[in-house]
């Protein structure tokens, strides 16, 4: 078993030591001793050393002057211990940029402050490299257009890069810590909480579209790519990077109305073709009863004897005169869907609207105001397609008000010239929009009918704005909706 070190190895030991030392005396500061370590480090031997001053064996450098240096060591001295990076000049005159703590010890002889230095001049560098980096990364990451989230298996929010929340419209911190279901729709909140079940530790990426609610309430789509990380000591979770999409799925959406749109026409230009050639077949036989009825009232003459049978006679005209003014209104509106614009007045396409307009109303016993503006409102357009959007709004509100009282069922349509545009408005007394969610009226995908499909007003939608117009809902006063649509007008 070995001995208590004595003195002598206690020396041995210290000389040995790899971390630089120099003591100095506790009141004139003057170096006393300085281990081989520090030697080898400043390039001076003991006996070189111990005459230098601060100025001697420092860096040139302000915020190493002697005052400084002398302060540094009277705080250890007077404290105990004190800390410092300082920057020694070695013999050879190269700058050894250190982190220095001096101590005050008591020796026999009395105090002394002790200074282990070490060089930490390649750590420094590397600091600096490290803080450039970061700096890099942090700059790439505020201007990407990729959001990157970090998540645990209860969708708690890890980490959030500034990218993730100006996409959200949020600082990062709103959203590390939170739960990141709570700016998702419920459908998607239900799918991303799908991918965290799901999600294998070293499984491949898995890709998704998602809605999220940005802070001012919007809701937008962004593509997402999901795969599990584990950062030792660092990050663990589901790593999502998102970018907003919004734009793309409206310009598919658009895409999908086209289509919509293109195919209602094809089935309406049908229906067109087959009300023309049912108007022209059967006006063919209302003529001629029309004809025959005439005959044989021709034949009775005007005995007393057949007043009653002439006035069956007579109203059978009437009525085969009036299925004739209905295939005659029919002809004369449905035509060919195809784009043929003209310059009409929009008072004059309403009223070849308001026959049909009056059938619907009468059959469900809503009373129609019609008032025409009394500026002509010339416009260049498609006059069976600005007719269609005309009808679409008026049945639309006679069918709202046949949930209403009789005495409450009223629709007006009204024309004026307002400024450069022409507009037509049409008012119900109904519920007004609160059966609309906000933004959803002319995008077809809502309908406050029980059997609708929602496509009318986005279809008048298209229309209207396909004639460079405009298009919009308002609640009306005292109560119910105004639809309203513009068009530009012509110049005399």
């Amino acid at each position: 078993m070995h001995e208590q070190p004595v003195s002598l190895d206690f020396s041995r030991l210290f000389a040995a030591l790899q971390c630089c030392v120099l003591v100095h005396d506790s009141v004139s500061k003057d170096i006393l001793w300085a281990n081989p370590a520090a030697c080898d480090v400043l390039g001076f031997t003991l006996d070189e050393l111990k005459p230098l001053k601060a100025p001697d064996m420092s860096s040139n450098a302000h915020q190493y002057a002697r005052e400084i240096g002398v302060d540094w060591l009277q705080r250890a001295a007077d404290h105990g211990s004190s800390s410092i990076e300082w920057c020694y000049r070695s013999k050879a005159g190269e700058n050894i940029l250190t982190e220095a703590i001096a101590f005050r010890v008591e020796l026999a002889q009395g105090p002394v402050v002790m200074v282990q230095f070490r060089d930490i001049a390649a750590e420094q560098a590397t600091r600096l490299d490290l803080l450039r980096t970061e700096s890099r990364l942090q700059t790439f990451l505020r201007n990407l257009d990729e959001g990157i989230v970090v998540l645990d298996d209860d969708a708690r929010v890890l980490y959030a890069s500034s990218s993730a929340g100006s996409l959200l419209h949020l600082e990062a911190e709103q959203l590390t810590g939170g739960d990141f279901t709570r700016v998702c729709d419920e459908e998607s909140a239900a799918a991303l909480r799908e991918v965290l079940a799901m999600t294998e530790r070293d499984g491949p990426p898995t890709d998704g579209q998602y809605r999220l609610r940005t802070a001012d309430g919007r809701k937008r789509w962004f593509a997402g790519r999901w795969q599990y990380i584990d950062i030792e000591s660092d990050l663990r979770g589901l790593l999502l990077l998102f970018h907003d999409i919004t734009d793309r799925v409206q310009v598919e959406e658009e895409h999908r109305r086209d289509a919509q749109y293109l195919n209602y026409l094809a089935r309406y230009n049908a229906m067109g073709d087959m009300a023309m050639a049912i108007a022209h077949e059967v006006s063919q036989p209302i003529a001629a009863a029309h004809n025959f009825v005439a005959g044989v009232r021709g034949r009775l003459g005007g005995g007393a004897d057949h007043e009653a049978l002439d006035w069956g006679l007579k109203n059978a005209t009437l009525q085969i005169d009036r299925a004739a003014q209905i295939l005659s209104s029919l002809r004369q509106y449905v035509v060919r869907l195809e784009q043929s614009e003209q310059l009409i007045d929009l008072n004059d396409i309403v009223t070849d609207c308001l026959y049909f307009i009056d059938v619907r109303a009468r059959q469900s016993e809503v009373a129609v105001a019609w008032l025409p503006s009394t500026d002509p409102l010339p416009v260049r357009c498609d006059k069976v397609l600005i007719g269609q959007v005309v009808m679409n709004l008026a049945f639309n509100a006679i069918e709202e008000m046949t949930r209403w009282p009789a005495d409450r069922r009223s629709v007006t349509v009204s024309t004026a010239r307002n400024g450069s545009l022409a507009e037509l408005t049409v008012r119900d007394l109904g519920q007004g929009l609160t059966a609309f969610p906000d933004g959803l009226i002319f995008d077809g995908a809502f309908t406050s009918k029980e059997n609708g499909s929602g496509i009318g007003l986005a279809l008048s939608h298209r229309i209207i704005t396909r004639h460079h117009g405009t298009i919009h809902a308002a609640e009306n006063s005292p109560r119910g909706a105004a639809f309203s649509f513009a068009l530009p007008l012509l110049s005399e």
